[in-house]
């Protein structure tokens, strides 16, 4: 069974192909409109830190040249809310805030 260690968003994840799994959400940076990604787009992920085939592995200093993992945006999201406060005692100071960050949804296509 063929998997990779790829890294976004600060992270790493162990994918294979057709695993579905949620990342941090990226910018459409090649975009010369500065649009969103969409449901359905294809993103690409070549910050490859490892790939192994079953029989061969390749470890990257820090990446894999030419390695490329190929993955489809299956869903686009927020994930639930979480209350932020600041609290001072005896001195009546109290604020209160939300927050909701975004994710995309992903469906790896290919390990190349």
């Amino acid at each position: 069974m063929e998997f990779a260690v790829i890294q976004t968003g600060g992270k790493q994840y162990k994918v294979s192909e057709g695993d579905v799994f949620s990342i941090e959400k990226i910018k459409a940076s090649a975009s010369p409109k500065n649009e969103e990604y969409k449901k359905g787009d294809k993103v690409l992920f070549d910050k490859v830190l490892l790939v192994d085939d079953g029989k061969n592995t390749t470890i990257g200093t820090p990446y894999i040249d030419g390695a490329k993992v190929e993955a489809e945006i299956a869903e686009i999201g927020r994930t639930r809310k979480v209350l932020v406060m600041k609290y001072k005692q005896k001195s009546r100071y109290l604020k209160r805030n939300q927050h909701r960050q975004p994710y995309f949804k992903v469906k790896i296509t290919s390990i190349k």
